[in-house]
């Protein structure tokens, strides 16, 4: 699912490269199409955000 959805990536801490889920929210529309996609997100103000998204479906 982390591939296909395109989150599996190569990240780097400290100078060292690895393989990691880059945290990020997919809104999914009642039809099943993703609807919006927040990518690299913040913690602060995202819930918010994401929320006000969802509202205007």
């Amino acid at each position: 699912m982390a591939i296909a959805y395109g989150v599996w990536r190569e990240k780097s801490m400290y100078g060292r490269t690895y393989m990691g889920v880059v945290r990020s929210t997919f809104l999914i529309a009642a039809d099943g199409r993703i609807a919006r996609i927040w990518d690299k997100v913040k913690v602060a103000g995202h819930a918010e955000a994401v929320l006000a998204a969802a509202k205007e479906l």
